[in-house]
């Protein structure tokens, strides 16, 4: 994860935007505050899990219980404990005849709780933009350092990759090691796709031959790429289908520049991403509560899930303005 620089753009020249809907976005600011909660009749309807025929043991709350719980722990910032009284407490509040998981049962069953992304409105083709941040992860380790000074002992994180369309809606994600490369996880993120690509926009960590190859597989008639190739990248063996725009791009590059080609390409879409990465740090935090990997997975899709439904509700339209 590259640090943050300052911008080599004199502020005087640097582009304003200025909000158009600002009176209906704020609004839906006030909105996103809003703590009424209700359980609708499907919510109660599905809160003990069904009988599964099977011999043994059977679970006591079905993963709509469980997933609602860990999302008002992941969005008020809660611990297991305070979880489970947070949610017995609108139980009663509503009159509701509903047992409420404790919070051993929310840690066990938080590895496991089957959690998918809301699927997004319309049916177009996407304008994808991917992009990848560190999430940090306090495990024994990390405790052991603090309490003991060992200065050798070295954070823990996760690397969370978000693959976001226009109007800032995140439409695929996957959190991996950190030392996972990024063109295998971008890779992984094409192949869940389920609508094809008209744009894609991605950092030069996903400058890889794999890359090109599974936006063959999700482009649509006509794909519009723009990957900045690494400063040490030269031009390969040919090959046909998206490869040819990267080896165009190099052609360009050595025309006109990096940060001429930057310009002309629209490469500056890629702010759509590190929006959203924003978003996510200001709004859940920048460290993931759960110690296990599969709860930590899933407790990003529950916290990108949080960022759709608010983004749902309206995002601000800006404009660019002179000065």
């Amino acid at each position: 994860m590259a640090a943050r620089t300052k911008s080599k753009v004199t502020p005087k020249y640097k582009t304003k935007y200025r909000v158009r809907n600002w009176a209906v976005y704020e609004e839906l600011l006030r909105r996103r505050g809003d703590i009424t909660v209700w359980f609708d009749a499907h919510a109660v309807g599905s809160w003990n899990a069904r009988p599964t025929g099977r011999p043994g043991g059977q679970r006591e709350y079905s993963d709509v219980a469980i997933e609602t719980a860990l999302t008002l722990r992941s969005l008020f910032h809660l611990g297991l404990r305070q979880t489970e009284g947070f949610v017995g407490s609108l139980v009663r509040l509503m009159g509701l005849e509903l047992c409420v998981p404790d919070h051993t049962t929310l840690s066990r069953r938080g590895r496991t709780v089957d959690v998918r992304i809301l699927p997004r409105k319309g049916d177009g083709p996407l304008h994808l933009v991917i992009d990848s941040t560190g999430l940090k992860v306090v495990g024994g380790g990390q405790w052991n350092s603090d309490k003991h000074g060992d200065s050798k002992k070295r954070r823990q994180w996760r690397k969370l990759h978000l693959g976001i369309d226009l109007g800032g809606f995140i439409v695929v994600s996957a959190l991996a090691d950190r030392s996972e490369d990024d063109g295998c996880v971008g890779v992984e993120l094409l192949g869940r796709l389920g609508a094809p690509v008209a744009s894609f926009r991605a950092d030069g960590a996903y400058d890889t031959r794999a890359v090109y190859a599974a936006l063959d597989e999700v482009r649509a008639d006509q794909i519009d790429i723009v990957i900045p190739p690494r400063r040490t990248a030269s031009s390969s063996r040919p090959g046909g289908g998206t490869w040819r725009q990267r080896e165009a791009t190099l052609l360009r590059i050595d025309d006109v520049g990096r940060r001429q080609w930057r310009k002309e390409s629209g490469a500056n879409q890629q702010a759509r991403a590190e929006n959203g990465i924003y978003r996510f740090k200001q709004i859940l935090g920048a460290r993931l509560r759960s110690r296990s990997e599969d709860g930590q997975r899933r407790e990003a899709r529950i916290g990108v899930n949080i960022l759709n439904r608010m983004t749902e509700l309206g995002m601000p339209e800006s404009v660019a303005v002179r000065a």
